[in-house]
């Protein structure tokens, strides 16, 4: 028996799943209501080899039900890129160099650097006559290392110049000289610079295959770890600066003002915006050798809330594992080259947010008890070495995939300019999605590539402020003159600039860009809405983030699946197969 188109073009929002969890069922000939321990299906089935979505149960998490077909999320969660940055010209790619990219007949337009495309390749006024001090310029594949940004709070909103966004030179692009840049490309002008579908090849196939959207914007203005906080969480208040003296026993020490601003004298806690290491981390502040002040966070994030549900989850970072100890304390020692043969720290503290919370924290990066308690809460308390997360996606020693995971490649493969680049970032983009699609978790997963900052690097469109921020010290007229309506504290005003969201899963239309307004903070949104009965975090962002599944949004369930994935080569990021030909 096959699938019911009749039935899939019903509307309701759970209807194609019932449909799609009897078909399978009747196809493998599964009771109803089998588990993953003893559901199989049929040699010639589309999901053969796959976890579909009747096959998934309590036996892989605890806490399973969910109000859609995921079952699975996988935030992949990479460093600092302006949409702009990487689809200012999207879908058209000049070809002369690198990896040749051909645009599939009816691909939709995006809202970036051009007015319309010519025969000759995109046109328009913000190419030619930008208003910055610069035009826009394409970067080869050659180019792919370049220098790193200014990214902070108030630069970014200087750049944006009350929406005039024509300040990105003077305020965000990096001052160092081209002379001192290394193996690093930093020209003048070099923030208003873009790759295009030649360099960042994978990226571009997937939206052709799956879904993006043109309207996602940073949570708030800010660098990596308000960016990586947002996405766990969206919410930075409740931050306390501390030294770095570790003694968990006896957790105080000086506030210092550079670490945490919108101070309440009568809690000591105020807003972080800047990106100072975690407290509860021993590999923090090069292991506590420097006076640099370290911030806690006393908060809730989505960990705290998948804990109270007993919901698997975890946070996967390449490096979090110590290569040694000194003065009984990790090393996290491991490093890889990137493209140029600079020699990278994998693991940065301030990039794993949860370890500014003590309930979600591993100082000590310990190891799970055995490879079955990923996920669970143990001594490892649901931080993990990225190589867990193959061990969990291998089901090595009796691993499962978390519901909830949330990766960071190791550094020189995260996309962040200076140290890392698009070249590198594919390459595990590409591995890492390949082995999923590959996984009997596909059918009932979603793979979120997301970023956390732009870098400063320039983008088009002016962020749409909801939530405003009125510190004299720190914030420009568009923050200023919007109320603040999040919580109710200042240093928060966004959103910021805009970002690049893809999304890769059985569950997308194909080819298609969103216009649904979003943020870092829909996975917290979707994370919830989906396992946790829509429960929020008090003074979060959540509350008003967009939907990654709202109607037109990079998730939609009223349509046919595609479970046969689109696997794609991590040295060029063409697809070698699905593509056209996976639609069934």
């Amino acid at each position: 028996m096959g699938f019911s188109p009749i039935a899939w073009s019903r509307r309701s929002r759970l209807r194609p799943y019932l449909v799609v969890t009897a078909a399978v069922a009747l196809a493998a000939g599964a009771a109803a209501g089998a588990t993953a321990a003893n559901a199989s299906t049929s040699a010639n089935s589309p999901f053969a080899g796959y976890e579909t979505p009747s096959t998934v149960s309590s036996v892989l998490y605890r806490g399973g039900n969910t109000t859609t077909p995921i079952k699975h999320i996988v935030t992949i969660f990479d460093e600092n890129v302006s949409f702009d940055h990487y689809f200012g010209t999207y879908p058209y790619a000049a070809n002369t160099d690198g990896t040749t990219f051909t645009a599939k007949r009816g691909t939709p337009a995006v809202t970036g650097l051009y007015a319309k495309i010519t025969k000759n390749g995109p046109v328009g006024p913000l190419l030619t006559s930008n208003p910055n001090e610069y035009n826009p310029q394409r970067l080869t594949p050659a180019q792919a290392l370049t220098s790193d940004q200014n990214h902070g709070y108030t630069a970014e909103q200087k750049a944006v110049d009350n929406g005039k966004m024509d300040k990105f030179v003077q305020d965000t692009q990096s001052t160092t000289p081209a002379a001192d840049c290394g193996p690093a490309y930093c020209p003048p002008g070099i923030v208003m610079d873009y790759y295009d579908g030649n360099t960042v090849t994978a990226l571009w196939n997937y939206a052709q295959n799956y879904a993006m959207s043109e309207n996602n914007f940073d949570t708030t203005f800010g660098p990596s770890s308000p960016g990586a906080i947002n996405v766990t969480s969206g919410l930075t208040a409740d931050a306390e600066a501390l030294n770095p003296t570790w003694d968990p026993t006896n957790p105080s020490g000086p506030a210092t003002s550079n670490a945490v601003v919108d101070v309440n004298p009568s809690t000591g806690l105020g807003v972080l915006n800047s990106d100072n290491d975690p407290y509860y981390d021993a590999c923090s502040d090069g292991n506590r050798s420097t006076n640099g002040s370290l911030v806690k966070l006393t908060g809730q994030n989505i960990g705290d809330l998948l804990n109270a549900k007993h919901v698997t989850w975890g946070w996967f970072e390449g490096g979090f594992a110590p290569t040694s100890t000194a003065n009984g304390l990790p090393v996290c020692g491991s490093s890889h080259a990137n493209i140029s043969g600079a020699t990278v720290q994998d693991y940065v503290p301030h990039h794993d947010p949860f370890e500014y919370y003590a309930s979600t924290a591993n100082p000590d990066h310990l190891p799970p008890s055995s490879l079955s308690e990923i996920g669970y809460t143990d001594q490892a308390n649901h931080q993990y070495d990225m190589s867990y997360f193959t061990d969990a996606l291998n089901g090595t020693g009796g691993a499962t995939l978390p519901a909830v995971s949330y990766l960071k490649a190791p550094a020189y493969q995260d996309g962040h300019p200076g140290y890392s680049d698009p070249v590198d970032e594919q390459h595990f983009l590409v591995n890492t999605i390949n082995s999923i699609e590959k996984s009997r978790y596909w059918a009932s997963t979603a793979v979120v590539i997301m970023w956390d900052d732009s870098d400063g690097w320039y983008d088009s469109v002016v962020p749409p402020v909801i939530n405003g921020s009125n510190d004299p010290a720190t914030d420009t007229a568009i923050c200023t003159s919007k109320p603040v309506t999040v919580g109710t504290v200042n240093d928060r005003c966004g959103y910021g600039q805009r970002l690049p969201l893809v999304v890769i899963s059985p569950y997308t239309r194909d080819n298609y860009v969103s216009g649904n307004l979003t943020d870092t903070t829909s996975v917290v949104r979707f994370i919830e809405d989906n396992w946790l009965h829509g429960k929020r975090i008090p003074g979060s962002y959540d509350a008003v983030s967009g939907s990654l599944d709202a109607p037109g949004g990079v998730l939609d369930f009223h349509t046919f699946p595609h479970f046969e994935p689109v696997i794609l080569n991590p040295t060029t990021g063409a697809v070698v197969a699905g593509g056209d030909k996976r639609n069934w």
